[in-house]
């Protein structure tokens, strides 16, 4: 069925100006995002494709890509391009509410700001955050950016920011796509590199944390900074 063979009233649009847009259902959100459906097919109908391809809840479309969304049939590159537009949109929104208060204290502040941005990534990022004496972020560079099985860190790049910045210290934050924060020997082989690394240059590594699926691991609470 069509979208406008329906009743006003039950048009995404007009119900959303009616009754508010928390009202929607998250097929009647998407519709709005994709506009126009396909081939005699609404919107709504291309939008509950989209949420049933989400074997694990609408969480999944934070990691969809463009081949993912046009693998649906209906689906083409411009309407793919405008749902992964309205998630990066979300993260970024999430994110920047995260940042309102931009001292980080402990480690499940850092882990709180990078949470959303990061637990649904395919690939691992790595971020080196430099602080002020008083714990103020001066910044969230991503040093790098690798695949399922890991990530290359220089210890050079690692530091750009913060020296530039005149930092007292620096909290590294990386994810694992697997949802799985435990680290593994390379993790801790980098951190320790990383902590002699600040050492000589003078500004103090802080935390190491992982953010898997809504859970997270900081090396100081499991007291590996303390041998590195």
């Amino acid at each position: 069925m069509l979208i406008r063979s329906l009743p006003p009233e039950e048009r995404p649009l007009e119900k959303a100006e009616l009754h508010g847009i928390n009202s929607l259902s998250s097929s009647e959100l998407l519709a709005l995002i994709l506009r126009t459906g396909a081939q005699n097919v609404s919107a709504v109908t291309l939008a509950s494709d989209i949420v049933a391809a989400c074997e694990n809840g609408l969480g999944d479309l934070a990691s969809m890509d463009f081949s993912d969304l046009t693998g649906i049939r209906g689906i083409g590159r411009a309407k793919a391009g405008a749902v992964l537009a309205a998630v990066e949109l979300g993260k970024r929104i999430s994110m920047s509410r995260r940042l309102g208060n931009h001292v980080i204290s402990c480690s499940q502040d850092a882990a709180h700001v990078f949470m959303e941005k990061l637990r649904y990534e395919k690939k691992e990022h790595f971020y080196s955050v430099p602080l002020s004496t008083k714990g103020e972020m001066l910044g969230m560079g991503e040093v790098s950016m690798g695949d399922l099985s890991g990530t290359i860190v220089n210890p050079r790049e690692v530091f750009t920011e913060a020296v530039r910045k005149s930092a007292a210290s620096v909290v590294f934050i990386h994810n694992h796509p697997s949802g799985d924060p435990t680290p593994s020997r390379q993790d801790r082989s980098i951190t320790d590199r990383l902590v002699w690394a600040g050492t000589i240059l003078g500004i103090e590594v802080l935390d190491h944390i992982i953010i898997g699926d809504g859970i997270y691991c900081s090396f100081r609470a499991l007291g590996y900074m303390n041998g590195a």
